[in-house]
């Protein structure tokens, strides 16, 4: 059968992080009623579950990302052992002649009963970062449509398949247009500063060495990344598009990026408002839905899989974030802060270009005090992207009583200098 995209998600919040320089997709593009079209350019993409080889886009149901898991959770415990497996393909960046804030995506695709593809797309915003994807909304059997939550000049997509072995969808084009949309007044110098959303969550230690993260990502011993039950702050591979801060109660802190999709769900972007949340949007904001079934038997005390929530864990953390930034010894409550909802510009850590430890261990030591001999009150991840707050002699302050050497964060050195420290 033929067809097109299932109903997704309507909007999403605002976000923020710099990603460094981008390219422009190579593939034709034209322009009709104001607007820009063109067709993708499915080879140039990043896959991961996903066969690419024929020309077309065919989810790889053996290597395709399987239900969220962790150690107290394996696969198929409980039920959902037949949950279908997805695979990503992310699309080049395209820089857009005029302004946009809705694109609208064409997919000639083979969907066997069971299966299903959808287009997300997310915008370039005014301070440089990144939207959270949106899950394109179909209009049609064969039409769908993203509406962007605010104007932007640069746009990028990503297929999303789904499907269990023997229906497995195939891609075999995606045309899209983007819709000219005037920028308000005001719209491109707007300044006004805004924290980023910050909740206790429950977190368990992901481990799963030597297996691959939703995004690409093979997962090492005491790796640096997190994970969030929901795709629509996945970086792709490789990036630091989506950042968290995790603090623990001792007093420690991770800085790293989010490359994988879990624990438990895949659709609780819970951080966001009901009205935006993808699912659960009778949930308060902040409060995962395996918390909330674990805890208070919401959904049958069930996962969006059926499986019974085994805790109420909203976070996954790699080891390294775990053991040895954190200090943790067993899961705990911890503190989040979602750093690309607010509106600082982040700037990403380099381990290689770091003057303090970091080279051998994939992350560089945050400091209580801008000295290399001050107490060590956490790390910063390879690639993570940090806020930086101000800078005094070769230290960055990243946070209250946090600190990085300025050679951890290259390009940084343009911060305006700290008044006093703390």
């Amino acid at each position: 059968m033929r067809t097109g995209l299932r109903a997704a998600l309507l909007a999403t919040v605002t976000a923020a992080l710099v990603a460094g320089a981008v390219t422009p997709a190579v593939a034709a593009e034209s322009t009709g009623s104001g607007g820009a079209s063109w067709t993708a350019d499915l080879a140039a993409g990043d896959g991961t579950g996903v066969d690419t080889g024929s020309g077309s886009v065919t989810l790889d149901a053996t290597d395709a990302h399987e239900a969220p898991r962790d150690a107290a959770s394996p696969r198929g415990a409980e039920g959902g052992a037949d949950a279908p497996g997805t695979g990503y393909l992310t699309l080049e960046p395209r820089t857009l002649s005029r302004p946009t804030d809705q694109v609208d995506s064409t997919l000639d695709a083979d969907l066997p009963p069971g299966s299903d593809v959808t287009v997300d797309v997310r915008g370039r915003s005014a301070n440089g970062g990144w939207t959270e994807w949106i899950p394109s909304t179909a209009s049609s059997p064969t039409k769908s449509s993203a509406r962007l939550p605010e104007t932007t000049s640069q746009v990028q997509s990503r297929l999303v398949l789904t499907g269990t072995p023997g229906a497995e969808p195939v891609v075999d084009g995606l045309q899209q247009d983007a819709r000219p949309t005037a920028v308000s007044e005001g719209e491109e110098d707007a300044t006004t500063e805004t924290a980023p959303l910050s909740y206790s969550v429950f977190a368990t230690r992901e481990g799963l060495v030597g297996g691959t993260t939703a995004n690409g990502h093979v997962i090492v011993e005491r790796d640096k990344f997190v994970a969030l039950p929901s795709r629509r702050a996945l970086s792709p591979r490789d990036t630091n598009d989506y950042s968290v801060k995790v603090c623990a109660s001792n007093g420690r802190c991770s800085f790293a990026p989010v490359w994988d999709i879990g624990p438990w769900n895949t659709r609780d972007d819970y951080w966001n408002p009901g009205n935006i949340r993808q699912n659960w949007g009778d949930l308060p904001q902040g409060v995962p839905q395996a918390q909330a079934a674990y805890r208070d038997g919401y959904n049958g005390g069930n996962d969006q899989f059926g499986r019974k929530a085994l805790n109420p864990a909203g976070i996954d953390l790699a080891d390294g974030v775990f053991w040895d930034d954190l200090g943790l010894k067993d899961n705990a409550t911890v503190t989040v802060d979602y750093l690309w909802t607010g509106s600082t510009k982040l700037s990403k850590v380099d381990t290689a270009a770091a003057d303090d430890t970091g080279a051998d261990t994939g992350s560089v030591e945050v400091r209580s005090a801008p000295s290399g001999t001050a107490a060590v009150v956490g790390g910063a991840a390879d690639g993570a992207a940090v806020p930086i707050m101000c800078i005094t002699g070769a230290w960055l302050q990243i946070g209250p009583g946090q600190y990085l050497p300025v050679g951890a964060v290259p390009g940084a050195t343009a911060a305006s200098a700290c008044t006093t420290a703390g």
